[in-house]
């Protein structure tokens, strides 16, 4: 129920205000009405009516006795004005009474009409304030009732939250224990798998230096054996040199001493071609030695390099003049040839057979450096 509003201080003096204004309008309503019926009274007479003739002819004292007799006509005139004034008086004030307590009549009823309305409004305000402490009852009880009510769907909640977390909790559980086993079964997969992996590899890397070992033992035997040929070939070349150049000696001596100028040219000549063979085999032997075959080495290439030396045997250049079409074979010959460093062979060479070295050309093949 919703609270009675007070009323202000102009609506409580509104009702008064009305009541004592009609009070007074209705006080005039009745003087007037009162005016108007009251009966109208016959003119006052006289009591000695006497008509004073002025005669020239009449005395002093019967002018005298006239005299006073109008006075006290007019004194009972006055008399008689005086109580009629006197009863219109007293007709006026019970009239003024009248109304007075008519006005003390309607006041009073005001008053009563008030404290009825009052009281009225007292009742009205108490039935408010009881109605609104049943609503503010009633309000608290449904609060109540939805407290309690929140409370139980509340503690409903929490249970089955409490279930579900047990439900959760226990599935969390099982499925902890399946990842468990599941994790120790692929552990023991990928163990076991890892062992042959393992063994795999371990055979892999075995055969791999089986291999390893197969080739080094190889390739020492292939070096051995190019060494072998290299040193045997350059004592071949060495012995062949000596020989060759104790025969020509000797040969020239000879032929110097025997024969014609002419014929000692030529035999000179003859002897500086076969140095000059010599001394190519002798190159590329010690070639052969220090050559780093490349894998894209084959047979029937062929690289020509432009070569320099001193006098004193010093390789002092080596630049290809001819590729053979494969760039690693020609670069493989070219640090051949400088590795060779020095041929101390050539220290004894006359300057007319050392000439043709100063710059010369030579063809290299896979066969000459001992593919």
């Amino acid at each position: 129920m919703r609270d009675q509003r007070e009323p202000s201080a102009s609506e409580n003096y509104f009702w008064p205000t009305v009541w004592a204004v009609g009070l007074h309008v209705l006080i005039f309503g009745m003087l007037f009405a009162s005016f108007a019926m009251t009966p109208e009274l016959p003119p006052a007479k006289p009591i000695v009516q006497a008509t004073l003739y002025q005669l020239k002819s009449k005395s002093q004292a019967t002018t005298q006795t006239n005299q006073k007799i109008a006075g006290e006509a007019k004194k009972s005139a006055a008399r008689q004005t005086e109580v009629e004034q006197m009863e219109q008086k007293k007709v006026e004030q019970e009239a003024v009474k009248a109304a007075e307590q008519k006005k003390q009549e309607v006041a009073e009823k005001a008053a009563e009409a008030k404290k009825a309305d009052e009281a009225k409004k007292a009742d009205e305000a108490k039935k408010a304030d009881e109605a609104k402490k049943a609503d503010e009852a009633k309000k608290a009880d449904d609060a109540k009732k939805a407290d309690d009510a929140k409370k139980a769907a509340d503690a409903k909640k929490a249970e089955e939250k409490k279930l579900a977390d047990i439900a959760k909790k226990k599935a969390d559980d099982e499925a902890k224990k399946a990842a468990e086993e599941e994790a120790k079964k692929q552990a023991a997969e990928d163990a076991k798998k890892k062992a042959a992996e393992d063994a795999k590899k371990k055979a892999a890397e075995d055969a791999k230096k089986k291999a390893a070992a197969d080739d080094a033992k190889k390739k020492a035997a292939e070096d051995a054996k190019k060494k072998a040929t290299a040193e045997a070939a350059k004592k071949k070349a060495v012995e062949a040199a000596r020989k060759s150049a104790e025969e020509k000696k000797a040969q020239a001596l000879a032929d110097l001493l025997s024969d014609t100028p002419q014929r000692q040219q030529a035999l000179a000549d003859e002897q500086g071609d076969e140095v000059a063979g010599n001394f190519d085999d002798l190159i590329r032997s010690r070639a052969a030695e220090g050559w780093a075959r490349p894998p894209s080495a084959r047979k029937n290439m062929k690289v020509v390099l432009q070569i320099g030396m001193l006098p004193d045997g010093t390789v002092t250049s080596v630049t290809v003049a001819k590729s053979s079409g494969d760039g690693p074979f020609d670069s493989s010959a070219v640090a051949a040839v400088k590795n060779i460093g020095r041929l101390t062979e050539m220290q004894g060479l006359k300057p007319s057979d050392f000439n043709p070295y100063r710059s010369f050309k030579m063809t290299f093949t896979p066969e000459d450096l001992a593919l």
